[in-house]
C-alpha cells in the first residue's frame, strides 16, 4: 500500500489519479483518525490502496508525522513525498487562484514556506521523494510508475477498440486515428464476393492476392509500433482505431481483424472489434475461429 503526502501543490492529487487509473483503491484528505481503520479495510479486501495524507487531514504537523511514523513501522506501506520549488508552487496557487490550506494567514510565501518547514519530518520517512517542479503530470506519474513496477511486472495495457465503418454513413466519432482502405482493390465487384464480408475465407483470399493490401497493413503495423509507445508514455488509457471503405463490409472489416490479430501477436492488447455496418461487437480473439487469417 502506498500512502502520499508532502507539499501543498506539489502534485499529489496528480499521483493519486494516476495509481487510481492502474487499479488502486484511492482515497484523498483521509482524516488521520481513520487511517488505521481504513488501513485494515484495504488489507481485508486484498486490494492495492493508496491515501493522500498532508496538513488537509485535521491534525497539525507533528500529529501528522506521529501518524504516517505508526503506520510506517506496521504496516505493509511505502511512503512517497511530492514536493516542488517554492516559487513553482507560488505559481501554481497564483494561475489556479486557490488558498493555500497551511494556516498562515494571507501570505501565500509565508505560508508555502512554513508548510516545508513543518513537513520536513513526514520527508525524511519517505521512500521516494519527487520533485513535481520542471515535469509535467505525465512526467510525474511516470516516475511513481518506475517506483511502483517491480521489473518482472507489466504495466497496464491500453483499452483499445478497433471500428470498421462504411464512409457513406459517416465518420465514427470517437475514433482517434482512421485508416481509409478505399483506395484497395473491392471485392464488391466479384460476383460471388458482394454478400460476402471480410470475415469470409472467400474475400480474405481475394484481399490476400494483392500487394498493396499486405503494403497497407504493414505501413498501418509501423505507425502503430511507432505510436504505440509514445501513448502509453502519455498515459493514454484508451485508444480507438478506425478503418473505413465504401460499404463497410469488406476492405476495413478485414484491415480491422488483421490490425486486432497483429496487435495481439505484439502483446499490446486484446482488442475490442466493432464492425458497425455489420452490427457486430465481439472482444478479440473471436469464438467463433473468424481470425483473418495467420500473420
Amino acid at each position: 500500500m502506498l500512502l502520499i503526502s508532502g507539499l501543498s501543490g506539489a502534485g499529489k492529487s496528480t499521483v493519486l489519479h494516476a495509481l487510481e487509473d492502474a487499479g488502486f483503491f484511492c482515497t484523498d484528505n483521509l482524516p488521520l483518525e481513520l487511517l488505521r481503520d481504513w488501513s485494515l479495510q484495504m488489507q481485508l479486501r486484498k486490494q492495492s490502496a493508496a491515501v493522500c495524507l498532508d496538513t488537509r487531514s485535521g491534525m497539525n504537523a507533528e500529529e501528522l508525522h506521529e501518524a504516517i511514523e505508526a503506520v510506517l513501522v506496521t504496516e505493509d506501506w511505502q511512503l512517497i513525498f511530492i514536493e516542488a520549488e517554492d516559487e513553482v508552487l507560488q505559481r501554481r496557487f497564483s494561475t489556479l487562484r486557490r488558498r493555500h490550506p497551511f494556516p498562515a494567514g494571507d501570505d501565500l510565501i509565508q505560508a508555502i514556506r512554513l508548510e516545508r518547514e513543518s513537513m520536513m519530518p513526514v520527508r525524511k520517512m519517505a521512500d521516494l521523494i519527487l520533485d513535481s517542479s520542471h515535469l509535467t503530470p505525465y512526467e510525474l506519474a511516470e516516475q511513481v510508475d518506475f517506483f511502483r513496477y517491480k521489473p518482472e511486472q507489466e504495466q497496464k495495457s491500453i483499452a483499445c477498440t478497433i471500428i470498421s465503418f462504411s464512409y457513406r454513413q459517416g465518420l465514427p466519432q470517437h475514433a482517434d486515428m482512421v485508416f481509409d482502405m478505399r483506395m484497395l482493390p473491392n471485392p464488391h465487384y466479384q460476383p460471388n464476393l458482394a454478400s460476402q464480408t471480410g470475415r469470409d475465407a472467400d474475400v480474405i483470399s481475394f484481399l490476400k492476392n494483392y500487394n498493396e493490401v499486405a503494403e497497407a497493413e504493414q505501413q498501418i503495423q509501423q505507425w502503430l509500433s511507432f505510436a504505440w509507445p509514445l501513448m502509453i508514455k502519455e498515459r493514454k488509457q484508451y485508444f480507438t482505431l478506425a478503418t473505413g471503405c465504401s460499404g463497410g463490409r469488406h476492405r476495413s472489416v478485414y484491415m480491422a481483424e488483421r490490425l486486432a490479430l497483429w496487435i495481439q501477436k505484439q502483446g499490446l492488447a486484446n482488442s475490442t472489434i466493432q464492425h458497425r455496418e455489420l452490427g457486430i461487437v465481439y472482444r478479440w480473439p473471436p469464438e467463433d475461429n473468424h481470425t483473418g487469417g495467420e500473420l
